[in-house]
């Protein structure tokens, strides 16, 4: 067994257990604290790490304050190029399941034909797609990345009461970008950034998604 596929692999569960538990749901403790060596004996075989064996799904945390949170589904793709039959593989098992948000995580690449059925489903079910290689580590934790903390709707509404402000005179942080991705952000919520100030200690800014 190559221990450098074992390393890499028990860095990218821990990233996609901090991630989900980051979002709002229950996630147990002994899932985000495990070892290297308790990841070997769980999920390797002799050929390798069983990516069958990584799935799991979760559903929000009884003390989260986001009630937009569905249960999720997560999956690793065994093909290196995920494409059509992997993609509604894993839409049927997201439909036997009754989930109706999903996180594949891919090797190599997504089809054109795969990204396409996920605009498919769009209507019926939410499905996000991550590369192994961006989920290596928490990006959150880098020492440049200020704290994003989601605001709920009835947050977000005193916030631009409060300013007396319109959507659209919000700074703007993109659909596509790592952090938004890393919490699953959608079009239209905002987001309270908390940065490190020299003089004040620390100070808040606020964001919309689009």
């Amino acid at each position: 067994m190559d221990d450098r596929q074992v390393v890499r692999y028990w860095r990218i569960f821990r990233t996609v257990h901090q991630m989900v538990n980051d979002r709002g749901y229950a996630v147990a403790q002994d899932e985000l604290d495990l070892s290297l060596e308790d990841f070997r004996n769980q999920y390797c075989t002799g050929g390798g790490v069983d990516r069958t064996g990584l799935a799991f799904h979760v559903r929000p945390s009884p003390s989260t304050k986001y009630t937009h949170l569905k249960p999720l589904y997560l999956e690793f793709a065994n093909e290196p190029s995920v494409g059509i039959k992997t993609m509604r593989d894993f839409c049927a098992k997201m439909v036997e399941l009754n989930i109706e948000h999903g996180i594949l995580v891919y090797q190599t690449n997504m089809t054109p034909s795969a990204n396409k059925i996920i605009t498919t489903f769009a209507n019926k079910m939410t499905i996000e797609t991550f590369n192994e290689s961006d989920l290596l580590v928490n990006i959150t934790w880098h020492e440049l990345v200020p704290q994003h903390i989601l605001l709920t709707p009835e947050e977000k509404k005193g916030l631009l009461e409060r300013y007396r402000l319109q959507d659209t005179q919000l700074p703007r942080i993109q659909l596509l970008d790592p952090v938004a991705r890393y919490y699953g952000l959608k079009r239209g919520q905002v987001v309270k950034i908390i940065r490190k100030s020299e003089t004040s200690g620390r100070y808040a800014s606020y964001r919309i998604v689009s």
